[in-house]
Protein backbone atom coordinates (compact mmCIF):
# COMPACT_ATOMS: atom_id res chain seq x y z
CA UNK A 1 0.00 0.00 0.00
CA UNK A 2 1.41 3.52 -1.61
CA UNK A 3 -1.50 5.74 -0.23
CA UNK A 4 -2.57 6.77 3.23
CA UNK A 5 -5.31 4.85 5.17
CA UNK A 6 -7.73 7.75 5.89
CA UNK A 7 -8.05 6.33 9.23
CA UNK A 8 -4.16 6.95 9.76
CA UNK A 9 -4.41 10.95 10.23
CA UNK A 10 -5.96 9.50 13.99
CA UNK A 11 -3.31 7.50 14.71
CA UNK A 12 -1.13 10.49 13.87
CA UNK A 13 -2.45 12.84 15.72
CA UNK A 14 -2.44 10.80 19.34
CA UNK A 15 1.29 9.36 18.52
CA UNK A 16 3.04 12.24 16.82
CA UNK A 17 5.85 12.80 19.50
CA UNK A 18 5.84 14.35 22.89
CA UNK A 19 5.51 17.81 21.24
CA UNK A 20 3.69 17.10 17.98
CA UNK A 21 0.86 14.80 19.51
CA UNK A 22 -2.67 15.92 20.84
CA UNK A 23 -5.88 15.06 21.71
CA UNK A 24 -8.29 14.28 19.01
CA UNK A 25 -10.86 17.30 18.85
CA UNK A 26 -14.81 16.25 19.43
CA UNK A 27 -15.58 16.30 15.89
CA UNK A 28 -12.76 13.92 14.84
CA UNK A 29 -13.21 11.72 17.78
CA UNK A 30 -16.99 11.22 16.72
CA UNK A 31 -15.54 10.25 12.94
CA UNK A 32 -12.76 7.98 14.06
CA UNK A 33 -14.99 5.58 15.91
CA UNK A 34 -17.91 5.79 13.11
CA UNK A 35 -14.82 4.36 11.18
CA UNK A 36 -14.12 1.93 13.65
CA UNK A 37 -17.87 0.88 14.20
CA UNK A 38 -18.21 0.81 10.48
CA UNK A 39 -15.64 -1.81 9.63
CA UNK A 40 -13.45 0.54 7.95
CA UNK A 41 -10.37 0.26 9.98
CA UNK A 42 -7.27 -2.32 9.52
CA UNK A 43 -6.84 -4.43 13.26
CA UNK A 44 -3.48 -3.39 13.65
CA UNK A 45 -4.65 0.23 13.17
CA UNK A 46 -8.10 -0.15 15.90
CA UNK A 47 -5.05 -1.70 18.49
CA UNK A 48 -2.39 1.58 18.05
CA UNK A 49 -5.41 3.81 18.18
CA UNK A 50 -6.74 2.08 21.32
CA UNK A 51 -3.09 2.04 23.28
CA UNK A 52 -2.36 5.58 22.24
CA UNK A 53 -5.68 6.62 23.88
CA UNK A 54 -5.46 4.29 26.86
CA UNK A 55 -1.50 5.74 27.16
CA UNK A 56 -2.91 9.50 27.54
CA UNK A 57 -6.28 8.81 28.73
CA UNK A 58 -9.40 10.10 26.91
CA UNK A 59 -10.47 13.50 27.19
CA UNK A 60 -14.26 14.60 27.83
CA UNK A 61 -14.54 15.85 24.06
CA UNK A 62 -12.90 12.79 22.47
CA UNK A 63 -15.68 10.56 25.38
CA UNK A 64 -18.78 12.74 23.66
CA UNK A 65 -17.44 12.69 20.43
CA UNK A 66 -17.22 8.34 20.59
CA UNK A 67 -20.53 8.52 22.41
CA UNK A 68 -22.30 10.25 19.57
CA UNK A 69 -20.34 7.76 17.18
CA UNK A 70 -21.79 5.07 19.35
CA UNK A 71 -25.24 5.69 19.72
CA UNK A 72 -25.58 6.61 15.92
CA UNK A 73 -23.86 3.05 14.74
CA UNK A 74 -27.28 1.41 17.02
CA UNK A 75 -30.53 0.82 14.93
CA UNK A 76 -33.38 2.15 17.46
CA UNK A 77 -36.66 1.31 16.70
CA UNK A 78 -38.73 3.84 15.67
CA UNK A 79 -41.07 4.08 18.48
CA UNK A 80 -38.94 4.16 22.10
CA UNK A 81 -41.49 4.75 25.69
CA UNK A 82 -40.05 7.38 27.82
CA UNK A 83 -37.56 6.00 29.62
CA UNK A 84 -36.54 7.23 33.51
CA UNK A 85 -33.06 6.18 34.24
CA UNK A 86 -30.30 4.67 32.05
CA UNK A 87 -28.05 1.69 34.11
CA UNK A 88 -24.78 0.93 32.93
CA UNK A 89 -23.75 -2.32 34.52
CA UNK A 90 -20.21 -3.43 32.99
CA UNK A 91 -17.80 -4.42 35.89
CA UNK A 92 -19.34 -7.40 37.48
CA UNK A 93 -19.04 -7.84 41.74
CA UNK A 94 -16.53 -10.02 43.25
CA UNK A 95 -16.59 -8.76 47.25
CA UNK A 96 -20.53 -7.99 47.88
CA UNK A 97 -23.25 -9.33 45.93
CA UNK A 98 -24.57 -6.74 42.83
CA UNK A 99 -27.05 -5.30 45.36
CA UNK A 100 -27.92 -2.83 42.45
CA UNK A 101 -30.09 -4.51 40.84
CA UNK A 102 -32.47 -4.64 43.70
CA UNK A 103 -32.07 -1.09 43.81
CA UNK A 104 -33.10 -0.63 40.47
CA UNK A 105 -36.09 -2.96 40.53
CA UNK A 106 -37.04 -1.27 43.71
CA UNK A 107 -37.32 1.74 41.82
CA UNK A 108 -39.07 -0.28 38.82
CA UNK A 109 -41.24 -1.19 40.88
CA UNK A 110 -42.62 2.09 42.50
CA UNK A 111 -43.22 3.74 38.47
CA UNK A 112 -39.63 4.88 37.61
CA UNK A 113 -38.61 2.99 34.25
CA UNK A 114 -35.47 1.95 33.40
CA UNK A 115 -33.02 0.37 30.76
CA UNK A 116 -30.18 -1.85 32.38
CA UNK A 117 -26.90 -2.61 30.11
CA UNK A 118 -24.57 -4.46 30.21
CA UNK A 119 -21.51 -7.52 29.61
CA UNK A 120 -20.21 -9.85 30.95
CA UNK A 121 -17.00 -9.02 33.19
CA UNK A 122 -14.24 -11.71 34.43
CA UNK A 123 -15.11 -15.27 35.51
CA UNK A 124 -13.99 -14.52 38.61
CA UNK A 125 -16.91 -11.74 39.54
CA UNK A 126 -20.76 -12.05 40.00
CA UNK A 127 -22.31 -11.39 36.75
CA UNK A 128 -25.47 -9.03 36.47
CA UNK A 129 -26.97 -11.08 34.05
CA UNK A 130 -26.91 -14.27 36.30
CA UNK A 131 -28.03 -12.07 39.13
CA UNK A 132 -31.06 -10.83 37.41
CA UNK A 133 -31.83 -14.66 35.90
CA UNK A 134 -31.89 -15.28 39.57
CA UNK A 135 -34.22 -13.05 40.04
CA UNK A 136 -36.76 -14.27 37.59
CA UNK A 137 -35.24 -11.68 35.19
CA UNK A 138 -33.90 -12.58 31.70
CA UNK A 139 -31.66 -10.72 29.62
CA UNK A 140 -33.82 -9.34 26.65
CA UNK A 141 -33.09 -10.63 23.07
CA UNK A 142 -32.61 -7.29 21.08
CA UNK A 143 -33.62 -3.59 22.04
CA UNK A 144 -37.32 -3.98 20.97
CA UNK A 145 -37.98 -6.39 23.31
CA UNK A 146 -35.93 -4.46 26.08
CA UNK A 147 -38.11 -1.47 24.82
CA UNK A 148 -41.42 -3.59 25.05
CA UNK A 149 -40.55 -5.22 28.64
CA UNK A 150 -39.78 -1.27 30.02
CA UNK A 151 -43.00 -0.01 28.82
CA UNK A 152 -44.96 -3.15 30.31
CA UNK A 153 -42.87 -3.99 33.37
CA UNK A 154 -40.90 -0.74 34.16
CA UNK A 155 -37.74 -2.66 33.72
CA UNK A 156 -35.18 -4.38 31.37
CA UNK A 157 -31.68 -5.40 30.74
CA UNK A 158 -30.18 -6.08 27.35
CA UNK A 159 -26.41 -7.74 26.53
CA UNK A 160 -23.48 -5.20 25.40
CA UNK A 161 -23.60 -7.83 23.04
CA UNK A 162 -27.16 -7.41 21.58
CA UNK A 163 -26.80 -3.73 22.20
CA UNK A 164 -23.30 -2.99 20.19
CA UNK A 165 -21.83 -5.97 18.54
CA UNK A 166 -18.76 -4.14 17.33
CA UNK A 167 -18.37 -2.19 20.64
CA UNK A 168 -18.53 -5.72 22.40
CA UNK A 169 -15.64 -6.87 19.83
CA UNK A 170 -13.41 -4.21 20.73
CA UNK A 171 -14.25 -4.57 24.38
CA UNK A 172 -13.12 -8.43 23.96
CA UNK A 173 -9.84 -7.65 22.87
CA UNK A 174 -8.52 -6.35 27.04
CA UNK A 175 -6.90 -9.69 27.60
CA UNK A 176 -5.01 -9.17 24.31
CA UNK A 177 -3.90 -5.92 25.69
CA UNK A 178 -3.78 -6.55 29.48
CA UNK A 179 -5.44 -3.04 29.46
CA UNK A 180 -9.14 -1.55 29.74
CA UNK A 181 -9.70 0.50 26.44
CA UNK A 182 -12.29 3.85 26.25
CA UNK A 183 -15.28 1.47 25.23
CA UNK A 184 -15.55 0.40 28.79
CA UNK A 185 -16.16 4.53 29.56
CA UNK A 186 -18.65 4.93 26.24
CA UNK A 187 -20.35 1.77 27.36
CA UNK A 188 -21.42 3.66 30.48
CA UNK A 189 -22.06 6.70 28.67
CA UNK A 190 -24.07 5.18 26.14
CA UNK A 191 -27.54 5.84 27.39
CA UNK A 192 -28.70 4.36 23.97
CA UNK A 193 -32.75 4.94 24.36
CA UNK A 194 -32.42 8.76 25.26
CA UNK A 195 -33.29 8.06 28.94
CA UNK A 196 -33.86 11.48 31.40
CA UNK A 197 -30.81 10.15 33.77
CA UNK A 198 -28.10 8.32 33.12
CA UNK A 199 -26.43 6.69 36.30
CA UNK A 200 -22.61 5.43 36.42
CA UNK A 201 -20.61 4.19 38.34
CA UNK A 202 -16.80 3.97 38.46
CA UNK A 203 -13.82 2.30 40.15
CA UNK A 204 -10.84 4.84 39.27
CA UNK A 205 -12.02 8.35 40.91
CA UNK A 206 -9.72 9.66 38.15
CA UNK A 207 -12.71 8.95 35.71
CA UNK A 208 -15.06 11.10 37.54
CA UNK A 209 -14.28 14.15 36.15
CA UNK A 210 -13.81 13.20 32.24
CA UNK A 211 -17.51 11.59 32.54
CA UNK A 212 -19.09 14.45 34.21
CA UNK A 213 -17.72 17.08 31.49
CA UNK A 214 -18.53 14.58 28.91
CA UNK A 215 -22.29 14.85 29.97
CA UNK A 216 -22.03 18.05 29.95
CA UNK A 217 -20.68 18.39 26.39
CA UNK A 218 -23.67 15.98 25.50
CA UNK A 219 -26.30 18.11 27.28
CA UNK A 220 -27.33 14.85 29.15
CA UNK A 221 -28.29 14.50 32.86
CA UNK A 222 -26.13 12.15 34.49
CA UNK A 223 -24.86 11.22 37.87
CA UNK A 224 -21.78 9.19 38.38
CA UNK A 225 -19.84 7.95 41.48
CA UNK A 226 -17.29 5.75 42.53
CA UNK A 227 -19.14 2.57 43.60
CA UNK A 228 -18.39 -0.64 45.23
CA UNK A 229 -16.53 -2.98 42.89
CA UNK A 230 -16.98 -0.44 39.61
CA UNK A 231 -20.68 -0.60 39.30
CA UNK A 232 -23.35 1.75 39.89
CA UNK A 233 -23.47 0.72 43.96
CA UNK A 234 -23.70 2.86 47.27
CA UNK A 235 -21.05 1.23 49.06
CA UNK A 236 -23.21 2.13 52.67
CA UNK A 237 -19.43 1.77 54.81
CA UNK A 238 -18.16 4.75 52.79
CA UNK A 239 -18.28 8.21 51.96
CA UNK A 240 -19.75 8.42 48.32
CA UNK A 241 -18.39 11.67 46.30
CA UNK A 242 -21.21 11.56 43.94
CA UNK A 243 -20.47 14.13 40.73
CA UNK A 244 -23.91 15.03 38.65
CA UNK A 245 -24.81 16.93 35.70
CA UNK A 246 -28.52 18.12 35.95
CA UNK A 247 -29.95 20.82 33.74
CA UNK A 248 -26.40 21.67 32.49
CA UNK A 249 -25.14 22.37 35.51
CA UNK A 250 -22.37 20.60 37.13
CA UNK A 251 -22.78 19.24 41.10
CA UNK A 252 -20.46 17.93 43.32
CA UNK A 253 -21.48 16.76 47.02
CA UNK A 254 -20.51 13.63 49.41
CA UNK A 255 -22.93 11.14 50.85
CA UNK A 256 -21.40 9.88 54.05
CA UNK A 257 -20.97 6.20 54.81
CA UNK A 258 -24.28 4.46 56.56
CA UNK A 259 -22.43 2.51 59.01
CA UNK A 260 -19.74 3.50 61.77
CA UNK A 261 -17.32 0.65 60.79
CA UNK A 262 -16.76 -1.45 57.22
CA UNK A 263 -17.92 -4.93 56.96
CA UNK A 264 -15.82 -7.85 55.91
CA UNK A 265 -15.49 -9.34 52.15
CA UNK A 266 -18.49 -11.55 51.41
CA UNK A 267 -16.98 -14.93 51.01
CA UNK A 268 -19.71 -17.01 49.84
CA UNK A 269 -21.93 -14.37 47.34
CA UNK A 270 -24.61 -16.81 47.16
CA UNK A 271 -26.81 -14.48 44.38
CA UNK A 272 -29.78 -16.46 46.29
CA UNK A 273 -29.61 -14.18 48.96
CA UNK A 274 -30.78 -11.37 46.91
CA UNK A 275 -34.62 -12.57 46.43
CA UNK A 276 -34.55 -13.71 50.15
CA UNK A 277 -33.51 -10.18 51.20
CA UNK A 278 -36.17 -9.10 48.91
CA UNK A 279 -39.20 -11.08 50.73
CA UNK A 280 -37.73 -10.18 53.87
CA UNK A 281 -36.64 -14.10 54.04
CA UNK A 282 -33.01 -13.02 55.80
CA UNK A 283 -31.41 -9.99 57.42
CA UNK A 284 -28.36 -8.37 55.70
CA UNK A 285 -27.76 -5.01 57.05
CA UNK A 286 -24.83 -4.21 54.40
CA UNK A 287 -27.67 -5.48 51.67
CA UNK A 288 -30.53 -3.27 52.89
CA UNK A 289 -28.39 -0.37 53.13
CA UNK A 290 -26.45 -0.68 49.94
CA UNK A 291 -29.92 -1.25 48.18
CA UNK A 292 -31.90 1.91 50.04
CA UNK A 293 -28.48 4.12 49.84
CA UNK A 294 -27.96 3.31 45.68
CA UNK A 295 -32.01 4.47 45.56
CA UNK A 296 -31.69 7.16 47.08
CA UNK A 297 -28.65 8.88 44.91
CA UNK A 298 -30.84 8.03 41.49
CA UNK A 299 -34.43 9.17 43.61
CA UNK A 300 -32.84 12.68 44.32
CA UNK A 301 -31.56 14.07 40.67
CA UNK A 302 -34.90 12.09 39.44
CA UNK A 303 -37.34 13.95 41.77
CA UNK A 304 -35.49 17.11 41.71
CA UNK A 305 -35.03 16.49 45.54
CA UNK A 306 -33.60 18.90 47.82
CA UNK A 307 -31.53 17.35 50.27
CA UNK A 308 -29.90 13.93 50.64
CA UNK A 309 -31.60 13.20 53.58
CA UNK A 310 -35.07 13.24 52.17
CA UNK A 311 -33.84 10.98 49.19
CA UNK A 312 -32.70 8.51 51.87
CA UNK A 313 -36.39 8.87 53.56
CA UNK A 314 -38.10 8.37 49.92
CA UNK A 315 -36.16 5.30 49.66
CA UNK A 316 -36.58 3.78 52.63
CA UNK A 317 -40.07 3.88 52.28
CA UNK A 318 -40.28 2.42 49.16
CA UNK A 319 -38.25 -0.33 50.44
CA UNK A 320 -40.89 -1.07 53.59
CA UNK A 321 -43.53 -0.82 50.52
CA UNK A 322 -41.84 -2.34 48.30
CA UNK A 323 -44.32 -5.29 46.04
CA UNK A 324 -42.72 -8.44 46.90
CA UNK A 325 -44.30 -9.92 43.78
CA UNK A 326 -42.07 -8.16 41.77
CA UNK A 327 -39.11 -10.11 42.18
CA UNK A 328 -39.33 -14.23 42.07
CA UNK A 329 -38.50 -16.08 45.09
CA UNK A 330 -35.19 -17.74 45.24
CA UNK A 331 -35.38 -21.52 44.14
Amino acid sequence: MTEEHPFAQYIRTLGKGRHGSRSLARGEAFDAMSMILAGEVEPVQLGAFLMLLRVKEETAEELAGFVAAARKSIPMPAEIPKIDLDWSSYAGKRRQLPWFVLSALLLASHGISILMHGSRAGADRVQTADALKALGISASASMQEALDRVDGKGFAFLGFDILSPGLQAIMNLRPLFGLRSPVHTIARMLNPAGASLSIQGIFHPGYLDSHQHAGQLLQEDIVVFKGEGGEAERNPDLVCKVRTVLGGEMGEEEWPALFASRHVKDEEMDISRLAKLWHGETDDEYGKMSVIGTAAIALKSLRQLGSMAEAEKMATEFWESRDRSYVERAA
